[in-house]
Formats: C-alpha cells, sequence, structure tokens
C-alpha cells in the first residue's frame, strides 16, 4: 500500500526512462488497484514492462464490496497478479483454499499468478520449512493441469525475511528453491519443475541481488521496499540482466 495514483505516474515514468528494453530480463510493476489505470497509460500498451494486480478475488463478479475481479485487472491491461502474498495470509486470514480458488480464478482469466509461498520464524527454527513451503506449494496448484501449470510463476518469500531487512542467505534461498522444484517434479514431471519460474522474495536490496540472482535455482526476484525508488529497483534489475549463463 504504497504510493498514490500520481506518485505511481511519476515512479513509473522514471523507470521507463531509466530502464531500457532487454529480452532476457522480465520486469512487472504492480502498483495499488488506484493506480492501475494511471500507470497503464503511462507504459502504453508496447511497453516492455509488464502490468500486474497485487490480488484478486476469485468470483467473476458479485456481492464482494471492496474486492477486485480478474476481468476488471485485464480490462485494466494487466498480465500478472500476486496472490498469496504472506501479508494476505497473515494480516487478512487467508488460506491455502482461497489461494487455491484465486489461482483458478487467475488462469480463467489469462492472468499470469505469482503464487506466494513461505515459513514463519517459527516453522524455520522448529525445522518445518520444507514441509510448511511445499504444502502450500501443493495446495494452491492442486489439481492443475500441465498446461496451467506453464502459466504460473512461485514466489518464495520467507516471512520472517519480510520488510524486516534480514534477508534469506543464499544457502537458505538455493536449499527451499531446490525443495519445491522437487515438489513440482513429483506432482508433474521434471521438464515441469525446470521450466518453472522461481523468484526470491524477502528484503531484496540493491546489495544482495547480485548474488541472489547469480543462483541458477533462483529465476528471478519479487521486490518489497527497495522498489519504491527507481534507482534501486533499476539496479536490481540490472542485476538479472548481469546474471550468469547458466
Amino acid at each position: 500500500m504504497n504510493k498514490t495514483a500520481s506518485e505511481a505516474v511519476r515512479f513509473v515514468r522514471e523507470l521507463v526512462t531509466t530502464l531500457a528494453k532487454d529480452p532476457a530480463v522480465e520486469t512487472v510493476v504492480a502498483p495499488p488497484f488506484t493506480a492501475l489505470e494511471s500507470v497503464r497509460s503511462v507504459l502504453g500498451s508496447a511497453s516492455h514492462i509488464a502490468l500486474g494486480g497485487q490480488n484478486l478475488h476469485w468470483e467473476q463478479q458479485g456481492a464482494f464490496t471492496g474486492e477486485i475481479s480478474g476481468p476488471m485487472l485485464r480490462d485494466l491491461g494487466c498480465t500478472y497478479v500476486i496472490l498469496g502474498h504472506s501479508e494476505r495470509r497473515a494480516l487478512f486470514g487467508e488460506r491455502d483454499g482461497d489461494i487455491h480458488k484465486k489461482v483458478r480464478s487467475a488462469l480463467a482469466n489469462g492472468l499470469r499468478p505469482i503464487l506466494c509461498v513461505g515459513e514463519s520464524l517459527d516453522q524455520r527454527q522448529s525445522g518445518r520449512t520444507e514441509p510448511v513451503v511445499t504444502g502450500q506449494v501443493a495446495a494452491g496448484l492442486a489439481e492443475l493441469s500441465a498446461q496451467e501449470l506453464d502459466a504460473v510463476i512461485i514466489a518464495y518469500e520467507p516471512v520472517w525475511a519480510i520488510g524486516t531487512g534480514h534477508a534469506a542467505t543464499t544457502e537458505q534461498a538455493v536449499a527451499v528453491h531446490r525443495a519445491i522444484r522437487a515438489c513440482i517434479a513429483d506432482a508433474w514431471n521434471t521438464e515441469a519443475a525446470e521450466h518453472m519460474r522461481i523468484l526470491y522474495g524477502g528484503s531484496v536490496t540493491p546489495q544482495n541481488a547480485e548474488s541472489l540472482l547469480s543462483e541458477s535455482d533462483i529465476d528471478g526476484a519479487l521486490v518489497g521496499g527497495a522498489c519504491l525508488k527507481t534507482e534501486s529497483f533499476a539496479t536490481i534489475v540490472l542485476a538479472a540482466k548481469n546474471r550468469p549463463v547458466h
């Protein structure tokens, strides 16, 4: 919940000027719902920066005051939507079943869901990281076909690292990303696991982005606070551009 529509417009104008188009890097911005139309107007239909929503409701329309549907996001030019973010789970009580319905709705409306999964500090300290995270993956993607799975992106965001300034170490992040791929391979197949794009989120900064993105198991970043300033966000995108070829 950052940036008014006018603030988001200024930010995106700066970002477009700063970031040159690069086919090796896909960049998505997900401003608040109130700024989507304004940001779309600035980006234009030919922009190399894609637009995403921060959440959606699983129904197409109806008596759900205050909610946003998949068709509404599509009509505003969104191609992505973030689902199951830890703040939605912790602060607003979203459960795996809710998130699964949202993933289904996103796919039905031509949106690529970015499914967020992650463990709390207590869960990590008690050695439950892998079953918690893979359980969230399995629940969020339950019964998807291989074709549907192809449109999904997973973001591993350890809850204990979000907004705390304490990012997971590269080794910790890689271990969980590998566990997620193994989960996908078991439920679908090895090809699906290898093709799955898995992002890391949780106190990603210009200082640690290069180390994280240099790992072959980490395909990108879900950036929080560091994306609020054009310079820091652009630095992270540059780290993605310069990652070694694996």
